[in-house]
């Protein structure tokens, strides 16, 4: 099975957006996909459809983050629930582990982190302002409940 590609939905009125223009980037995003289509209590969701401004700590410039997910999901109490969902693997959602003597993988680690916690702390603010939620899945939650 490829690692990137288009997903097909069996429920093309769940999804928020172009439904033939759907990409996956990863095994875990595929998988996330294939719950969301199916699972009964998504009413909505989208990929990649929401766009939140964040400013950058590289460049001090404001750019634009698209998390992976927007999902729109049935509460056991029936109300409707946002949830804005983004998946990576375990290691990028903590800082790099300091060491003595900076190579170029460490600095790119430490790099790649600063852009995403300033892209966490702005999704995090955008979702509290529309009470909404938002949650970062990695490979240990991807056993996929919601």
């Amino acid at each position: 099975m490829a690692y990137q590609g288009k997903f097909r939905p069996k429920n093309t009125k769940k999804y928020l957006g172009d439904s033939n223009n759907i990409v996956y980037r990863s095994q875990w995003e595929l998988k996330f996909m294939m719950y969301l289509d199916s699972h009964p209590n998504v009413v909505q969701w989208g990929s990649e459809e929401l766009v939140i401004p964040y400013r950058s700590p590289i460049d001090n410039r404001v750019h634009r983050y698209f998390p992976d997910f927007i999902v729109k999901k049935k509460t056991p109490e029936g109300k409707i629930d946002t949830v804005v969902v983004e998946i990576k693997p375990h290691a990028q959602t903590r800082p790099p582990v300091v060491i003595n003597k900076p190579n170029k993988r460490y600095i790119n680690e430490v790099m790649t982190w600063g852009v995403n916690e300033a892209k966490w702390r702005a999704a995090a603010i955008y979702c509290n302002d529309r009470a909404w939620k938002f949650e970062i899945l990695t490979e240990k939650e991807l056993g996929i409940k919601f």
